[in-house]
């Protein structure tokens, strides 16, 4: 069992006197805490710290937890240079890397950011999984790339990552057909949906995806994203959630969690609420800590590390059952 967390690399999770460098000593505390593994995501739409460069200053200050994007959206980048950065990263961190990519979704967190992109909005996941593919050639050392919708010749002897083959590549979405590409194209499914329920009839689809393409169950890491916030009580968590909601998303709490998994309460209920999800089969959770500056991000990580313990056990518990 797994259990990371998301970094706030995100100007909305700084606070007005927030310095970003003191995410490098967040990343180091939550190694010592016993996270396993340190995640960031991406984006153009809020001011951020780029997820690259965020992991790349990781590298060396960790040695062993697993430094992951959740999500990276490989359309605001040339595949090529992709490619290189990641297997750069990976160098960097002795093969630590895992990353998680989507195709974005409507409204302002998608097309756009294809328009500033100068890429094409249709075929957006065809695009995405030809993307991942070229990443994989290049890592294997390939000279051209010739898909449906990219076609690269004359690359250059590109830097090889540290592991064979290249890092994991998950993908994040639980939509029927993203389903199916996981089980058969990804090596890793990190979606977060709000019903636990939805999460176990997800991953069988993903497992009769995989089974029908020759794969086991084996070959994809079951994972999960979601927002926690852990309080004394769960009117303060609610109150924590909603201004969180509003202040990343411009939506309110009602609307966000039809979307996506958010607990917040006390220490026991919110343990209680993720074990859901590890008995649906979840085995590599990533907790991003919803609070709205760097000093209530201390705070919330030094709590939800009270969680680790007992959702590991858990998942063993799971597993002889």
């Amino acid at each position: 069992m797994d259990i990371g967390v998301l970094l706030p690399t995100s100007t909305a999770q700084w606070g007005a006197d927030g310095d970003p460098r003191e995410l490098i000593a967040f990343g180091r505390r939550a190694e010592d805490l016993g996270f396993s593994s340190l995640f960031v995501n991406d984006s153009l739409i809020s001011p951020r710290i780029e997820a690259l460069t965020m992991l790349a200053a990781l590298a060396p200050v960790t040695g062993a937890v697993t430094l992951g994007t959740a999500a990276l959206l490989p359309f605001l980048r040339r595949p090529v240079q992709a490619a290189q950065s990641l297997a750069s990263v990976d160098l960097l961190s002795g093969g630590r890397l895992v990353v998680t990519v989507g195709a974005g979704f409507p409204g302002r967190f998608g097309r756009p950011l294809y328009d500033l992109s100068e890429v094409p909005w249709p075929r957006r996941f065809a695009r995405l999984d030809e993307t991942v593919a070229l990443w994989r050639a290049v890592w294997n050392g390939a000279d051209s790339f010739h898909g449906d919708l990219i076609h690269v010749t004359g690359i250059p002897p590109a830097t090889r990552p540290s592991r064979p083959g290249g890092p994991p590549v998950w993908l994040g979405g639980a939509a029927p057909a993203a389903l199916d590409r996981t089980g058969r194209l990804y090596d890793g499914w990190l979606p977060y949906p709000p019903d636990p329920a939805d999460y176990a009839s997800g991953l069988a689809a993903v497992h009769r995806a995989a089974a029908g393409a020759g794969r086991t169950a084996g070959d994809v890491t079951p994972a999960l994203f979601v927002t926690v916030h852990v309080g004394a009580d769960a009117s303060g968590g609610r109150h924590a959630l909603e201004d969180y909601a509003r202040t990343v998303y411009g939506m309110p709490l009602e609307e966000l969690e039809k979307i996506q998994a958010l607990v917040a309460g006390p220490t026991e209920h919110v343990a209680r609420q993720l074990e859901r999800y590890v008995t649906a089969g979840a085995r590599h959770l990533v907790l991003r800590l919803a609070t709205l500056d760097l000093r209530s991000q201390r705070e919330q990580l030094e709590r939800v590390a009270e969680l680790v313990p007992a959702l590991r056990g858990q998942a063993a518990f799971t597993a002889r059952g």
